[in-house]
């Protein structure tokens, strides 16, 4: 369907004329007929580079990619800094998990401490009222 589509819209031929003239055969192109550049039995797409910043140098030592900074190289693969970014993301996360848990054992346990001393927000409140009242008098 998609061969007949090209035929009718005369993109293939286009493509066609232009392996002709630059003496490529047409049987290389009809695989790849978007492509200006000639397939050299392989394929030719790399992955772009990207240079890594400072921050996202130390996103791939936490990520686990790198032991240390000075052996990450120039450029690195996009999918790289987003694996690392993500495994950062995820470890980031499960630590602020832990700290938010760990903090509510802790407010438990001084709104214990409190009751035991009996420090409730309804005798600090009464304390506040009658000092108010007292003041209001004088």
């Amino acid at each position: 369907m998609l061969r007949a589509a090209l035929g009718r819209s005369g993109l293939r031929l286009l493509a066609e004329r232009t392996a002709m003239v630059r003496g490529e055969p047409a049987v290389a192109v009809s695989g790849r007929w978007l492509c200006s550049k000639p397939q050299d039995g392989g394929s030719s797409f790399k992955i772009p580079a990207h240079r890594p910043t400072n921050l996202e140098k130390k996103m791939l030592v936490w990520g686990g990619r790198f032991k240390n900074e000075s052996e990450i190289p120039e450029f690195v693969s996009h999918e790289m800094v987003d694996s690392a970014k993500s495994k950062v993301r995820v470890k980031f996360s499960v630590i602020m998990m832990l700290l938010t848990i760990m903090g509510c054992i802790g407010m438990v346990i001084s709104g214990k401490r409190a009751a035991r001393r009996h420090e409730t927000l309804a005798s600090i409140n009464l304390a506040k009222k009658a000092q108010l009242k007292s003041q209001s008098e004088e």
